[in-house]
Order: structure tokens, then C-alpha cells, then sequence
């Protein structure tokens, strides 16, 4: 089992920035690829980008170019999500999960999810 618990979501304004962080305790962390997706209200789950277990690699879906950036602490059994430039569109709730390949999109593919961190932007 892995438990991932979601921070750093919150209310801000459109053109801010937020990192979420998703801390990581049980089985090795190193070994999985990470993911985050976001749901807004009424919306599907989607991927937002994904990194793998070394963290050599990462992959965003081609909405989230540029504005998203994930990245992983290994040493700290973290992975965490940079936000710029925020959109009211970013406002969701975003989850991270352990998985076995960056570029899984599809919820279903990962193994353990978090609790989610709710970002909120106010225009």
C-alpha cells in the first residue's frame, strides 16, 4: 500500500501561482511513476501530468503545456505540481496517484490515489 496525501491547494487569483505537494509513506516510492489529474464540479476526472519513478521523465496532457510542471524529491517521497499563470478554469480538485508509467492517462491505470487538494481561482 501506498498513502498519498495532497497540500498547498487554496484560494487565489487569476495569474497566481500554487505548488501542490503530495506526500508519499509505505511501500517505496521510488518505484512508482506519479501522476496528477484534477476534477472540477460536474467534470470528468483528467490528467493533468504525469512523471516517472526516477523522474527523468515527465508528460502533460497537451492543455496543460507550459503552465504545469511537475516534478518529484525522491529523498523526500514527494512529487509536487507548480501552477503558473492560474485560470478560473484551473479551479478543481487535484489529486495525485502511483501508478507504473508517466504517460497513463487514464485514471483506471493507477494503483493509489489521495485524498485531493481543492485550488480555487477567483477572477
Amino acid at each position: 500500500q501506498v498513502q498519498l496525501v495532497e497540500s498547498g491547494g487554496g484560494l487565489v487569483q487569476a495569474g497566481g501561482s500554487l505548488r501542490l505537494s503530495c506526500a508519499a509513506s509505505g511501500r517505496t516510492f521510488s518505484n512508482y511513476a506519479m501522476g496528477w489529474f484534477r476534477q472540477a464540479p460536474g467534470k470528468e476526472r483528467e490528467f493533468v501530468a504525469g512523471i516517472s519513478a526516477s523522474g527523468g521523465i515527465t508528460y502533460y496532457a497537451d492543455s496543460r503545456q507550459g503552465r504545469f510542471t511537475i516534478s518529484r524529491d525522491n529523498a523526500e517521497n514527494t512529487v509536487y505540481l507548480q501552477i503558473n499563470s492560474l485560470k478560473s478554469e484551473d479551479t478543481a480538485v487535484y489529486y495525485c496517484a502511483a501508478g507504473s508509467s508517466p504517460y497513463s492517462t487514464v485514471s483506471r491505470l493507477y494503483y493509489y490515489w489521495g485524498q485531493g487538494t481543492q485550488v480555487t481561482v477567483s477572477s
